[in-house]
């Protein structure tokens, strides 16, 4: 991740996508982007290692979680989605086994289940 998101700019951008969301009305852009990169940033303070890379494209991807490095290629341990059910997931508003069960979580590898550090507390 580039820059430090601040807390209050995460929560902003937070903010707005739920009540878009609430407004059924899309996000936009920006506050869509600036909520997924907040929220993989937490997960990456949270749980800090190596092990898993979590992608929530196209707004971005962190490695987190300790265990073996990954360096080239493409990592054992990935966690996909997108970034609607990210945001849901992270917040507390689904459950990892419900979005699993629906397909919105694309999970491979022994670790790749990070339904244990989710939600994220903003």
């Amino acid at each position: 991740m580039a820059r430090k998101i601040s807390t209050d700019d995460g929560r902003a951008a937070l903010s707005a996508v739920a009540a878009a969301v609430e407004a059924s009305v899309p996000p936009a852009r920006t506050d869509n982007a600036t909520a997924v990169r907040y929220l993989l940033q937490l997960l990456a303070e949270k749980a800090p290692g190596n092990s898993v890379e979590v992608r929530v494209p196209p707004f971005g991807a962190v490695q987190v979680v300790e265990g073996p490095r990954h360096t080239r290629g493409t990592p054992p341990n990935v966690v996909e989605t997108d970034p609607a059910t990210w945001i849901a997931l992270a917040t507390g508003a689904e459950q990892w086994t419900d979005a699993a069960a629906a397909g919105r979580i694309s999970a491979s590898g022994t670790r790749a289940d990070i339904s244990d550090l989710l939600p994220l507390r903003p």
